[in-house]
């Protein structure tokens, strides 16, 4: 098997179970309890949290546990969406390519009375400093804008929009789920107010997360029912993970550089040989991207079919979200970059990790070009633009 859907969830490093695995046989109590083995839970809680804090450029009290990106996300985008409220600001920046954990959260709160303003994103799929600028009023109460693309791997350029938000003195709240562990964040030197990560992107476990909340930001709860996370998220704390991802984001860190000059290579390579298939295209910024996200359209294919195709040969890859794979409609991500539904149904997500090898990258252009080939061998409406009779889209 080539897994290459990295972006959607990564396998646990052996540096994250081994961390996990002696919490759950012999320091699995309860950090809430009084007496010393309680205490001994706690006393990991807070290590873990201190260790987090400093991959992140924030303080311990600053780091709160979630159970992973969506929560943390929804918990920050309400409550800058309820402080504003209070001073009369119901005015949210945000973007037309945010993950639907973002994007439903705050069409909940047009619901209640909110404007929501989504940015334009581009051919590129980007949002520019001088965009977040043009847009703040005086009643905008929050900016959230993804610091990494789920999809297309585009980065945004989130110091200098930080900034702009500083400046304003207007909350910045960035999903920075598929950037951390990937690509050097520092809360404080990019301007951040709150952030939001999730352990399994990182090849920590599934299930849990950290919400950044800026000290003197107002954060309101989801979660009622007790004390934990200094009365923020109710529930007892899940040690085992917690650690395990401390762990894993340590050791991502530590290891980025190395990482991503791996990667980096067989990315451009990946880019390289999928273009040289005819009428498809890059997806995003062929520069400002995560080092091993490759997003491709296919003119004239199907992307259910495709990736069926290459599950028979062993390779895992998606068109999308993991988050929507249920969907039947095209990216909203491809349509907000400007692809036309015909072609944005034709899409293929591939992203890789430390773990993959150019020997699977040679593997995956190989099956990729014959499954696209076959796919469009069966397609009356492909014989039909072969013919001249359909114009193609796509350059060819």
């Amino acid at each position: 098997m080539i897994y290459a859907d990295n972006a959607a969830t990564t396998k646990m490093s052996q540096v994250a179970l081994d961390a996990m695995i002696p919490i759950l046989e012999s320091n699995w109590g309860n950090a809430s309890s009084l007496y010393s083995f309680g205490q001994q839970a706690k006393d990991a809680l807070e290590d873990a949290r201190q260790r987090i804090a400093v991959c992140l450029g924030a303080q311990p009290r600053e780091i709160i546990f979630t159970s992973g990106g969506s929560e943390a996300d929804n918990q920050a985008i309400v409550s800058a969406a309820r402080a504003g409220a209070r001073k009369g600001k119901k005015h949210i920046i945000s973007s037309a390519f945010e993950h639907h954990a973002v994007l439903h959260a705050l069409k909940a709160l047009e619901q209640q009375g909110f404007e929501v303003q989504l940015l334009d994103v581009g051919e590129a799929g980007t949002v520019t400093p001088d965009q977040v600028e043009a847009a703040i009023r005086p009643d905008t109460c929050l900016v959230t804008l993804m610091f990494a693309n789920n999809e297309i791997g585009t980065i945004l350029p989130i110091a200098q929009i930080g900034e702009v938000c500083k400046a304003h003195k207007v909350p910045f709240h960035t999903d920075a789920v598929q950037a951390v562990g990937h690509i050097p964040v520092d809360v404080v030197a990019q301007n951040i107010d709150m952030l939001s990560l999730s352990a399994h992107k990182f090849h920590g476990p599934k299930g849990i997360g950290v919400l950044y909340v800026r000290k003197g930001m107002p954060l309101t709860s989801l979660i009622e029912g007790g004390a934990q996370e200094r009365g923020k998220r109710a529930g007892t704390e899940n040690i085992a993970e917690i650690v395990s991802m401390a762990a894993a984001l340590e050791d991502a860190c530590a290891n980025m550089e190395r990482n991503a000059n791996h990667l980096i290579p067989l990315r451009n390579r990946l880019i390289e040989g999928l273009s040289s298939i005819p009428y498809s295209a890059l997806n995003g910024d062929a520069e400002h991207r995560l080092p091993g996200n490759v997003n491709f359209c296919f003119e004239g294919i199907e992307g259910e079919s495709l990736l069926l195709l290459l599950d028979d040969k062993g390779i895992c890859a998606s068109s999308g979200s993991a988050c929507t794979s249920g969907s039947l409609d095209p990216s909203h991500v491809l349509l907000a970059i400007g692809r036309p539904h015909e072609v944005a149904h034709g899409s293929l997500r591939l992203s890789l990790s430390e773990y993959n090898t150019a020997e699977e990258v040679e593997q995956i252009i190989a099956a990729v070009t014959e499954v696209v080939e076959y796919l469009r061998g069966m397609s009356p409406l492909w014989k039909a633009k072969c013919a001249g009779k359909v114009p193609f889209v796509l350059p060819e």
